[in-house]
């Protein structure tokens, strides 16, 4: 396996070829940028949070590793970035956060060509969705690989740089599903659950090095995870559950269509990377905050019909 490196704007980005498993770099430096400059590792930048992530981090003077599994999907992080005249601060490298080979020689890659890492934002994912009964095993076991799983390797490759650093910042993208799971999107709400408790744990064990960590819980955006958790839903036209879940594709659909702009949640991880004491959580979007106030304070009865009654 090769994991390829390379620098925007390089012209030969594109090429690419295996050598025994040796890390391959088209640029191993950045021109014009200070070997100071902070370095930003974020995954999943194809698209949505983690392509805006990448591009206000580079804005605010990061060097910028956006990684992704699928090289080919580098064309519009490669556009915007040239438009803001940052090409020289973002480097794109392959990363397969499911491949634990592939998550050793990206970190490798990262601390080959930069020598540390200040911000490791975790960002892949996906969701799968269908009522439980018609998800497969398959289905969830690939859910919680990307969403989970994947997310703690490269978590714990990172960990002992930032150690050793005495000094980091981890944020990890949960989302609302991991405050509250909906009915239709039970594997995505588990993953997502299962990041918040993960990211408990680090955050006390971390502190003493130096190390802060960080959930960031985005409501409905628009994002191309609406069309790719609509287009993984599991529907049988005989199923007994067809009313209900067409309920809940009708509403995601009329979330994913009014869902505001996802450059909100790249913002906030800029401030956040700011800070110098941040809390835990910062939850944001469209019903976030009512739907945390809600159960909070609401019986669980009441939440669940007024669930129920949007889904009508």
């Amino acid at each position: 396996m090769t994991v390829v490196a390379y620098k925007i704007g390089d012209v030969q980005q594109g090429m690419h070829t295996e050598n025994k498993g040796k890390v391959e770099t088209r640029e191993t430096i950045y021109s014009n940028v200070g070997e100071l400059d902070p370095v930003a590792l974020i995954t999943g930048t194809s698209s949505g949070f983690g392509l805006l992530t990448a591009i206000t981090l580079a804005k605010q003077g990061y060097r910028v590793v956006a990684t992704m599994r699928d090289l080919s999907r580098r064309e519009e992080l490669t556009r915007l970035a040239e438009q803001a005249g940052i090409s020289e601060r973002v480097q794109v490298v392959q990363l397969d956060v499911t491949d634990p080979e592939s998550v050793q020689k990206a970190v490798g890659t990262v601390l080959q060509n930069n020598g540390r890492i200040d911000i490791l934002v975790n960002n892949a994912g996906f969701a799968v969705g269908g009522f439980i009964e018609e998800v497969s095993m398959e289905d969830w076991r690939r859910q919680m690989e990307t969403n989970l799983f994947g997310l703690i390797a490269v978590t714990r490759a990172v960990l002992p740089v930032m150690r050793e650093q005495k000094q980091g910042l981890i944020i990890n993208l949960s989302s609302v599903s991991g405050l509250s799971g909906f009915p239709g999107y039970a594997p995505y709400a588990a993953s997502k659950f299962a990041v918040e408790g993960f990211t408990e744990s680090l955050r006390h064990e971390m502190s003493s090095f130096g190390v802060r960590v960080v959930l960031v819980e985005p409501g409905a955006y628009r994002t191309p995870i609406w069309n790719k958790g609509l287009g993984e839903i599991h529907r049988n036209e005989d199923s007994p559950y067809k009313h209900k879940l067409d309920a809940v594709l009708r509403y995601s659909k009329h979330a994913s269509e009014t869902a505001p702009d996802p450059q909100e949640v790249a913002d906030l991880i800029g401030r956040i990377a700011r800070m110098r004491a941040p809390r835990l959580r910062y939850a944001l979007g469209k019903g976030s905050r009512v739907l945390i106030i809600g159960k909070a304070l609401l019986p669980w009865k009441w939440l669940e019909r007024i669930i129920a009654r949007g889904l009508k």
